[in-house]
């Protein structure tokens, strides 16, 4: 402790009453502040917390090896740009998104790791051959098959267990499987970028693994190529003789066929065919007209072919010639002749007989023409109808003509086109053999590498500082956290704020911790003056005490606490001193289960005490013994119990004399927890002093014997927080309203 000069002044102000805020705002309000200031109080716990876990973290990462990444970058094209005019045969690539994803699988195949452990021989190389990497302490997996063999051991008649090396094989196969799980493929953003990252101890073999793998990817690609040419060139060629000899079939059944028909041209047959069969077709119809018109005629003459010559010359049909026209004049122009000479003329008369005769030669002419007109209306019927019949027969004739001709022009095509097809196909396939042929060395892989790897500079794995700073801030948390619990489960008091802010008691002072001192030496310090600031409070507290209750003093002080080792026994004798220099004093020791008042001043263990003049035992006066100034009476010696004691009504008179001896008493209390003793010296006391141990009575303990005090109308006076480390609450950011500032102690 500092023990430099101090500058006392001492303020006679009351003692400090907290004043509550109501229970909902506390409740409801975060204070910040609070949180800060506990995490604050514990930063050098926290500083060291963290320096621990990075200087864990670093012995830590310098026994991890470092790992380099090999990175090479692969475009990937969609297409091959067609630098000939055909599709290629085994193009069979679906969408954009699911070739690249076809490719990266690609990358991430057994087969490229294989081809790049074959031509980089990791088999064999430090880095990479399980056989010279060393062997880890931690192995659990052996350590159980050895046990296991050792128990079966004596079973076998203790044969030594021979011990099996791995085959080349199997050394491949781990070589390659640790290359696949070191081997991570990924696409470069959005694009068709891929990158191809190895991770391996050593840097160039990391960036040679790389491009090995990038390089296996392209060369698988032009094997592939080769080799789907030279399958598609054999098949082809197998292909081709085969359609060789359909074509040959197809033209041997065409032109059998047209030999066994007799066909030479059919297409001209046919179409000769067709135009006799429209001609034919058109005759008919004319011949069926005509028919039509002169069955008409013929109808119409032979329903008058027994009428007289005046009906059939008025037929239209016969009317129509002119003959029969000319003659029914000829017959008109002799009728009116006779006619008119008949009225001249006699019958017998030769002018009219001429004229008669002219009329028989021109009737006789008109039936003749007639006849002949319905002679050849009959004629023309006969010759329509055997002209349509025959021109039916024609038609029908050249219509099956055409029909069988038209089966056979289809069969005729059918061999045809199985020709043509059988030529263009053959056509194709030697074209394209050809083709291929021209082209199976093209590369025509779809990947090239656009960034080949680098010997990287610096290793990717572990990464040190962002590990540091991530245990850095780790252990930062974690510290915080434990502070924060910490200042949870420590219910305890350890500021005058948490007084003021749990107890609704005024706090009288806030005693500082004296170090290296026995407690005898602590009963004497304000007497021996040999702590100034331990000096200082006890004078604070005497004031308090003095000022209390104006002009009626609380003669009789109770100094009580919740349990034992909190320091009530020093306040009360340390402030019994302080009294002594303006009052006459009393120091009585009322702990009579745990007596500390004859310990600490050296009086003999059987002198009597207060228990003894409470039993009536001893008398007064050969109890009280004076140190200095201060008059003591000590515990005694315990007969009965000492709440029998306590309750016994000698203890009223006995205060009211010693009042009237001494202006101020003192009264050390038993601890308000553990017994019944303090209940009833309060009762008594005009004043109860509450002494608290700082971060160690707990505050529950605390509050639950306030409570027992103020419902027995004990005059609770105030608080005093002892024990107080000033130094370290100092550096842990605790502010104490009765702690020294630059060496200068100011009280409330």
């Amino acid at each position: 402790m500092d023990n430099s000069p101090s500058l006392y002044v001492e303020r006679p102000l009351q003692p400090h009453v907290p004043q509550h805020q109501p229970y909902s705002e506390e409740k409801d309000t975060i204070d910040l502040l609070k949180y800060w200031r506990v995490i604050w109080r514990a930063h050098w716990r926290i500083a060291w917390l963290i320096l621990l876990g990075c200087a864990l973290a670093m012995a830590t990462l310098s026994l991890i090896p470092p790992q380099y990444i090999g990175s090479t970058t692969l475009l990937i094209k969609e297409k091959t740009p067609p630098l000939l005019a055909f599709q290629q045969v085994t193009d069979s690539s679906s969408g954009t998104v699911d070739y690249l994803q076809t490719q990266l699988a690609l990358l991430q195949s057994r087969d490229l790791a294989e081809r790049a452990v074959k031509k980089l021989n990791l088999t064999t190389h430090p880095v990479t051959d399980p056989r010279q990497q060393p062997q880890s302490w931690f192995a659990p997996r052996k350590w159980l098959a050895t046990l296991e063999l050792d128990q079966w051991l004596p079973v076998l008649g203790g044969l030594t267990p021979i011990e099996v090396m791995p085959s080349e094989t199997e050394i491949f196969n781990q070589v390659t499987q640790n290359l696949m799980r070191r081997t991570s493929v990924k696409f470069v953003g959005k694009s068709q970028l891929i990158n191809i990252e190895v991770e391996l101890p050593d840097p160039g073999l990391a960036a040679a693994t790389a491009n090995a793998i990038a390089q296996g990817f392209i060369d698988s690609q032009f094997d592939n190529n080769q080799k789907s040419s030279l399958n598609n060139t054999n098949w082809m060629n197998s292909r081709l003789i085969e359609l060789r000899n359909n074509l040959r079939s197809a033209e041997n059944k065409l032109q059998g066929y047209r030999e066994a028909q007799g066909l030479v041209d059919v297409g001209g047959v046919a179409t000769i065919s067709a135009n006799e069969l429209e001609m034919t077709g058109n005759r008919m119809i004319d011949a069926r007209r005509n028919l039509a018109e002169a069955e008409s005629r013929f109808r119409q003459v032979q329903t008058l072919s027994n009428g007289n010559l005046s009906k059939l010359s008025s037929v239209p049909a016969v009317l129509s010639n002119p003959l029969v026209q000319k003659f029914q004049a000829q017959q008109a122009k002799a009728q009116a002749k006779v006619e008119e000479l008949s009225g001249r003329y006699g019958p017998k008369h030769p002018t009219l007989a001429a004229a008669r005769a002219e009329l028989r030669t021109a009737t006789d002419s008109l039936r003749l023409q007639v006849q002949q007109v319905v002679a050849s209306i009959e004629q023309d019927y006969q010759l329509s109808r055997a002209n349509e019949n025959s021109l039916r027969k024609s038609f029908n004739s050249n219509k099956a003509q055409l029909q069988d001709i038209s089966r056979k022009e289809f069969q005729l095509r059918e061999f045809q086109r199985e020709v043509d097809s059988s030529r263009a196909l053959y056509e194709t396939f030697v074209t394209r053999l050809k083709e291929t042929a021209a082209t199976s060395d093209m590369d025509s892989t779809k990947a090239r590498i656009v960034d080949p790897a680098i010997v990287p500079l610096e290793p990717s794995k572990p990464r040190k500082t962002l590990i540091l700073a991530i245990v850095a801030i780790v252990a930062a948390l974690i510290g915080v956290a434990l502070a924060l619990l910490s200042e949870t489960l420590n219910k305890t008091f350890k500021t005058d704020e948490a007084i003021e802010s749990t107890l609704d008691v005024p706090l009288l002072s806030v005693v500082p911790l004296v170090t290296k001192r026995s407690r005898r030496q602590l009963a004497r310090l304000f007497d021996d003056n040999d702590h100034p600031r331990f000096c200082e409070t006890i004078r604070n507290l005497r004031t308090w005490l003095m000022l209390h209750g104006g002009d009626m003093p609380s003669q009789v002080v109770l100094v009580a606490s919740t349990i034992a080792e909190e320091g009530k026994s020093t306040i009360a004798n340390n402030l019994a001193y302080s009294l002594t220099m303006l009052e006459r004093v009393l120091l009585i020791d009322a702990d009579m289960r745990k007596p500390s008042l004859s310990f600490n001043f050296d009086f003999p263990e059987d002198a009597p005490g207060l228990a003894n003049v409470l039993a009536g035992t001893a008398r007064l006066e050969d109890c009280i013994r004076t140190v200095g100034n201060l008059d003591m009476l000590p515990a005694g010696k315990l007969s009965p119990p000492p709440l029998d004691l306590l309750s016994s009504p000698r203890l009223a008179p006995l205060l009211k004399v010693l009042k009237s001896r001494y202006q101020r008493i003192i009264i050390d209390s038993p601890p308000a927890q553990m017994v019944s003793d303090a209940l009833l010296l309060a009762k008594h006391s005009d004043a109860v002093i509450y002494v608290i141990k700082a971060e160690s009575t707990p505050v529950s303990q605390v509050q639950r014997c306030l409570a027992l005090l103020q419902q027995s109308h004990a005059p609770v006076f105030g608080v005093v927080l002892n024990q107080v480390d000033l130094s370290k609450a100092r550096k842990q950011g605790y502010s104490h309203s009765d702690t020294f500032q630059n060496g200068d102690y100011m009280s409330r």
